[in-house]
């Protein structure tokens, strides 16, 4: 990397997707019910209704969307495999249509020329699981890593990339916490049981993966924010610590050290069901760590009326918050790309240097077709300019960083809110599924093509 705006050779420009963002097809050949679609379909949890029933009907119309890819100059796909395609109820035989239809477009992103980025995970857990208990229920850890070795058995001889888990931190703290995403419970026992049970999953699953294709390159991707205290306080500082355990590694550790980082006073071993041997099936010598990244966090230590009232702080005291000395996107998310420079780097010292994907980055705005037909969407290239030259200058401070994957390649399903928010490079017309190519994405096209910011 002589020129500080370009990046190393063979350098993964990407995009990625999630099955059920994009999908629709909810229930077309053989697939069955997922928590999205029971969630979607519950009155009153998503905004305005919506659902992700279409979606961007990205199962009938994926060859145009490789078709984007190719225009974008892209060399990775990252997308997702719906569970409920290959095993409807989570466990069985797989349903033949199910594997066909990603085996169609595995074939198809091989002969474009794109590298199949599989997500196995990208929380969309078999409804009949959850009536088991979901996530909570370590059952559900044996499970995947049953549907991850069927999987890898069925497109392992083409796809070389997985990732087992996206983002374990959001879907149990989420969906068993605060009950803003599916399955929408509300439970503080239930979560801590489930961050154990996905743990698991984690460890058994890469064994599944590699058992099945021993030369495949098995990593996660982890939700990731520098978590910066809100003061100099002793107090604050020791609450930052105590986040950035939780909210950054927590899924990392026990894979990498086979043991829980330190983030609540103590660790609720029998809560979260941690039996003995759990500790050494956890661990997974990850091959990457794929690496979402929006904004940062800013950490307070809760006061101790807080503490007694909250339990959630008498386990982990620290009130974690966006920041907001920045602009914001119009999620109201902080634009800060500084952090995405501090938080690889902190993986990077703190875990030998690993070799690091960015699987996830991008924003929301609403810019729709202009006068002249054309999304002029300059914030989002603003938005995009300055992360990967914060990334940029993280590979030359030393960081192991081998792709980029902008969020997302369409607008789409934006979980528990709907078609509201527009992350995509393309802009979709929901009524008609017109695809419009933003500029954002023509200017994507172009670093794509000189693997250069220049």
């Amino acid at each position: 990397m002589n020129n500080p705006t370009s990046f190393p050779k063979n350098f993964w420009w990407g995009s990625a997707t999630s099955a059920y963002q994009v999908e629709g097809a909810w229930n077309e050949d053989g697939k069955g019910e997922s928590i999205w679609d029971r969630f979607a379909h519950t009155a009153g949890k998503i905004k305005n209704g919506d659902t992700g029933d279409a979606a961007c009907d990205h199962y009938h119309r994926w060859r145009e969307d490789i078709a984007l890819l190719r225009s974008f100059n892209l060399n990775s796909y990252r997308f997702s495999i719906a569970w409920t395609r290959i095993q409807p109820t989570g466990a069985g035989p797989a349903n033949a249509k199910g594997i066909d239809f990603y085996s169609r477009l595995v074939d198809a992103l091989l002969e474009a020329k794109i590298r199949p980025f599989v997500t196995l995970y990208h929380w969309d857990l078999p409804q009949a699981l959850e009536d088991a208990g979901g996530w909570p229920n370590r059952d559900t850890a044996s499970r995947f890593a049953d549907y991850g070795g069927l999987v890898a058995r069925a497109l392992g001889d083409r796809v070389s990339d997985w990732i087992l888990l996206n983002e374990a931190i959001s879907f149990t703290t989420e969906g068993y916490l605060n009950g803003t995403k599916a399955p929408g419970r509300k439970s503080l026992p239930a979560t801590l049981r489930a961050t154990h049970t996905a743990n698991l999953a984690q460890g058994l699953g890469f064994r599944a993966v590699k058992a099945a294709s021993p030369n495949a390159r098995v990593g996660s991707a982890f939700s990731m924010s520098p978590c910066e205290p809100a003061s100099d306080s002793e107090k604050d500082k020791r609450a930052a610590g105590r986040a950035h355990n939780f909210r950054n590694v927590w899924f990392l550790e026990p894979a990498f050290n086979g043991r829980y980082p330190e983030a609540f006073p103590f660790l609720p071993s029998r809560l979260m069901g941690i039996k003995s041997g759990d500790m050494d099936r956890v661990r997974a010598p990850l091959d990457f760590i794929g690496i979402n990244f929006y904004d940062r966090t800013i950490v307070s230590a809760p006061g101790g009326t807080e503490r007694l009232t909250n339990p959630q702080y008498w386990f982990l005291p620290a009130k974690m918050g966006r920041g907001s000395a920045g602009p914001k996107t119009d999620f109201g998310w902080e634009v800060w790309p500084q952090a995405l420079h501090d938080i690889v780097m902190r993986i990077t010292r703190d875990y030998n240097r690993p070799v690091i994907e960015i699987t996830e980055n991008g924003c929301s705005y609403a810019d729709i077709p202009g006068p002249d037909g054309l999304i002029h969407d300059d914030r989002r290239i603003a938005y995009f300019e300055s992360h990967l030259g914060a990334l940029s200058q993280a590979i030359r401070d030393g960081a192991d960083v081998r792709g980029y994957h902008a969020w997302s390649l369409l607008d789409n399903f934006e979980w528990e809110h709907g078609y509201g928010e527009r992350f995509g490079l393309t802009h979709l017309d929901f009524k008609t599924q017109e695809r419009t190519v933003k500029e954002s994405g023509k200017w994507y096209a172009r670093v794509a093509a000189q693997n250069s910011l220049g």
